[in-house]
C-alpha cells in the first residue's frame, strides 16, 4: 500500500509499505478514505515533536480520517450497518483508573494514531482500528465532510466545562478549524454569540460567516486596550502570545479555555494578573464521549463545516499539501488528503 512517512522535520515522502491484516476478533481492516491535517500534525511536521513525544524514526502522521470497511470477523461484522466509517484515533486500554472512572480520553495505557512510540497514522491505503473506534456514518453525510467529526467533536467537549446559562458573552482566539467549530457549536447550541480573532484575512471572513459578534484586534495591536471584557475565552491556536492575550481579554472571575496545543514545552503567565482577576483554566484533553453527538451534528450543518475545507490534495502531493497547510498559505483553513 501507499504511505506517507514524515522521515524529518519538514520532509514527506511517500513510499509503499506492507499491506496490514487483521489478528485480534474486534480489529477492522479499513481502507482509508480521506484524511483531515490538524495542528497537531503540523507540529510534527514543522518541529519533529510535541512535548516529550519525538520522531525518531519515520512515522506515518494523521489522524482525522474517514473510511471503508474492507475486513472484519464474522463476529462483529453485523454491528455496523453502513460500510462507511469515522474514526475516533485514540484507543484507550479500558481497565486503568481513568478508563473505569469514565476518563478514557485520559487513560493510563493510551495510544494515539500518528504519534511516536503509540501508532501509525492515517496517512496510508489501509489501516486496522478496534472496532469500538470506527463510528458508522449515515447515508446522508458523505465521507470527505465527515472528516470535520473528530475535529468537531473536541470542540463540543470544550464547552462541557462550563455552564452556559452563564455565559453573557465569550471569545474564540484562533479560527483554525477546531475554533471555528466552537463558533459553531457555540451558536447553535447554547445560542451563543462569540467574538473572534486571527490573523489571517480568509479565517477572520469564515469566523464572521459562521456569526461572529465581532473581531477582536490581533494580541500584538495598540487597539486592544479598547476590545471587550469577556467572561469566557477559548484559545484554540497554540500561540504563546494568544493565552496572554486571552488573560487580558478576560473580566475577574472569567473563564480561560485551552484547546489549542502549544509548539514549546513551557508556559508562562502572569501569576498576579492571573490572582487579581482570579481567572479560572480549563484544559481540554481532545474528547470524551462526544463522536456521536459530533456525526449528529455534523449532519445538520453539513454546508457550514463543509465550507471549512478549503483544499484537498491527493496522497502522492502530501508534502505540498502539508507546507501550504502549516504555513497558512492560500487561506488554508482545513487541507483535506484523498487516500
Amino acid at each position: 500500500m501507499k504511505a506517507a512517512y514524515l522521515y524529518q522535520p519538514g520532509q514527506l515522502d511517500v513510499r509503499f509499505a506492507p499491506d496490514p491484516s487483521l489478528s485480534g476478533d474486534t480489529d477492522v481492516l479499513l481502507k482509508v478514505d480521506y484524511v483531515g491535517l490538524c495542528g497537531s500534525d503540523y507540529h510534527y511536521f514543522r518541529t519533529g515533536r510535541i512535548g516529550s513525544q519525538v520522531i525518531e524514526d519515520p512515522l506515518i502522521i494523521g489522524h482525522e480520517c474517514t473510511a471503508t470497511i474492507f475486513e472484519t470477523k464474522k463476529s462483529i461484522r453485523t454491528a455496523f450497518k453502513n460500510d462507511r466509517v469515522v474514526i475516533d484515533p485514540a484507543i484507550a486500554c479500558g481497565h486503568c483508573d481513568q478508563c473505569l472512572t469514565g476518563r478514557p480520553h485520559t487513560c493510563r495505557h493510551l495510544v494515539f494514531m500518528g504519534s511516536p512510540g503509540q501508532l501509525n497514522g492515517a496517512l496510508c491505503e489501509y489501516l486496522v482500528m478496534p472496532a469500538a473506534n470506527c463510528h458508522p456514518l449515515p447515508d446522508n453525510l458523505d465521507s470527505r465532510t465527515a472528516v470535520m467529526v473528530e475535529p468537531l467533536s473536541i470542540a463540543l467537549y470544550a464547552w462541557r466545562f462550563l455552564k452556559t446559562e452563564q455565559i453573557k458573552n465569550a471569545a474564540v482566539l484562533g479560527c483554525g478549524p477546531i475554533g471555528l467549530c466552537v463558533l459553531l457549536t457555540g451558536r447553535e447550541l447554547y445560542n451563543i454569540s462569540l467574538a473572534v480573532s486571527d490573523p489571517v484575512a480568509r479565517r477572520q471572513s469564515l469566523g464572521l460567516s459562521l456569526g461572529a459578534a465581532e473581531l477582536i484586534p490581533p494580541a500584538d495591536s495598540s487597539d486592544i486596550a479598547a476590545s471587550s471584557e469577556f467572561d469566557t475565552v477559548f484559545e484554540c491556536c497554540g500561540q504563546t502570545d494568544a493565552l496572554f492575550h486571552a488573560i487580558r481579554l478576560l473580566r475577574p472571575g472569567g473563564r480561560l479555555v485551552i484547546v489549542g496545543i502549544p509548539e514549546v514545552n513551557e508556559l508562562k503567565f502572569d501569576p498576579h494578573l492571573l490572582r487579581r482577576k482570579e481567572i479560572t483554566i480549563h484544559h481540554v484533553r481532545r474528547q470524551n464521549g462526544c463522536m456521536r453527538p459530533a456525526i449528529d451534528f455534523c449532519v445538520l450543518h453539513q454546508r457550514e463545516l463543509s465550507g471549512l475545507i478549503t483544499h484537498q490534495f491527493p496522497i502522492d502531493e502530501v508534502q505540498t499539501a502539508f507546507e501550504l497547510a502549516a504555513n497558512y498559505r492560500d487561506g488554508a483553513v482545513k487541507v483535506v488528503v484523498g487516500v
